[in-house]
C-alpha cells in the first residue's frame, strides 16, 4: 500500500503500511488522504511540495526566533531545502541528477529524544532537535518514495535525496553532540 495522508492542522504525514479498521485521526482530526501516486510526476511534485514546506517552515522560525545565531541557522536550514526543490524541479523538466555515491553515518542521536513543540523563544538545544527530527522525517520519506517510485532514475533521485536529507542530520547531530552534549 502506498496511501499517504495529511493532518490539516500539523501537516504531519504518515505513509499507511498495513491496513486497519478506523479511521486515521491526528489533532483530534480525521487525517486527509494525500496522494495515491499513478506516475513519476505525481512523485516529484509531491517531493517538490515536501521541499517548499519544509523551506517555509525554516524560514518562518527564523523569522520567529530571538538569538541571531538561531536565525542564522534556520535560514540555512531554508537555503538547503531550496536547493532540494531547485534539484527536483529540474528533474521533472528532464534534467539528470547526479546522486552521491557515499552513505552517510547516522549518529542517532534523535532516536532517543522526546518530540519538542517548536516555540519562538526555544533555545539552541531545542532548535536543533526539531531540525533533526525534521530532515529524519524527510529521510524516511524520500527512502519510501524511492520505493514506490518503481523507476531506476527517479528511484535513483530519491536515494540520493535521502542521503542528502542524512548528511544535514548528520551535520545537526555533529553540531548537537560538539555543543549540547559536552556541555552537559
Amino acid at each position: 500500500m502506498t496511501d499517504f495522508f495529511k493532518c490539516s492542522d500539523c501537516a504531519r504525514i504518515i505513509k499507511v503500511i498495513q491496513e486497519g479498521r478506523g479511521q486515521l485521526i491526528c489533532c483530534g482530526k480525521p487525517m486527509q488522504p494525500l496522494a495515491n501516486f499513478e506516475s513519476v510526476d505525481n512523485i516529484l511534485e509531491f517531493a517538490i511540495e515536501k521541499e517548499a514546506e519544509a523551506h517555509d517552515f525554516y524560514v518562518e522560525w527564523a523569522g520567529k526566533l530571538e538569538p541571531e545565531h538561531l536565525k542564522q541557522l534556520f535560514l540555512a536550514f531554508a537555503a538547503e531545502e531550496q536547493k532540494h526543490k531547485e534539484k527536483l524541479e529540474r528533474v521533472k523538466k528532464g534534467s539528470t541528477f547526479q546522486p552521491a555515491a557515499a552513505k552517510v553515518t547516522d549518529l542517532k542521536i534523535v532516536d532517543y529524544m522526546v518530540d519538542i513543540v517548536p516555540t519562538p523563544d526555544m533555545d539552541y538545544q531545542e532548535a536543533l532537535i526539531i531540525a533533526m527530527r525534521r530532515e529524519k522525517a524527510s529521510f524516511k520519506l524520500y527512502s519510501d518514495l524511492a520505493a514506490i517510485s518503481g523507476n531506476g532514475d527517479i528511484q535513483t533521485l530519491f536515494l540520493a535525496l535521502a542521503q542528502e536529507e542524512a548528511k544535514h542530520k548528520l551535520r545537526m547531530e555533529t553540531e548537537y553532540e560538539k555543543d549540547i552534549y559536552r556541555e552537559n
